[in-house]
C-alpha cells in the first residue's frame, strides 16, 4: 500500500516562504514522477510542480521564479521550497506520485494547509 505523508505546511505572510516535503513508501518499484498540486476553495485542483525520477521539472506558469521541486530518490521524497508567497498561493497542497507497472498508477496524499495573510 503506497503513503505518501506531506509535512511543512502552515501560516505565513506575504512575500514568506515555506518549504514542503513529501515523504512515500510502500512500492516495490521507484516513482517514476512525483510532485505537488493545489486546490483553492471553490477552485479545481491544480498543478503546482512535478519532477521525474531523473531530475526533469515542470512548473505551473503561476508559481515560475518562486517555487523550486526538488526530489531524494534515496529517500523517495519530494520537496517544494516556496519564496515570495503570494495570497493566491493559498491553498490545500497535494502530494503526487507516479508509478508506471504496465499503466500508470498515480496517488494522492491527505493535503496541507498552506495559508498566505497579507
Amino acid at each position: 500500500q503506497v503513503q505518501l505523508v506531506e509535512s511543512g505546511g502552515g501560516l505565513v505572510q506575504v512575500g514568506g516562504s515555506l518549504r514542503l516535503s513529501c515523504a512515500a513508501s510502500g512500492s516495490s518499484r521507484s516513482f517514476f514522477e512525483m510532485g505537488w498540486y493545489r486546490q483553492a476553495p471553490g477552485n479545481q485542483r491544480e498543478l503546482v510542480a512535478t519532477i521525474s525520477s531523473g531530475g526533469t521539472t515542470n512548473y505551473a506558469d503561476s508559481v515560475k521564479g518562486r517555487f523550486t521541486i526538488s526530489r531524494d530518490n534515496a529517500k523517495n521524497t519530494v520537496y517544494v521550497q516556496m519564496n515570495s508567497l503570494q495570497a493566491e498561493d493559498t491553498a490545500v497542497y497535494f502530494c503526487y506520485a507516479r508509478v508506471i507497472f504496465g499503466r500508470r498508477y498515480d496517488y494522492w496524499g491527505q493535503g496541507t494547509q498552506v495559508t498566505v495573510s497579507s
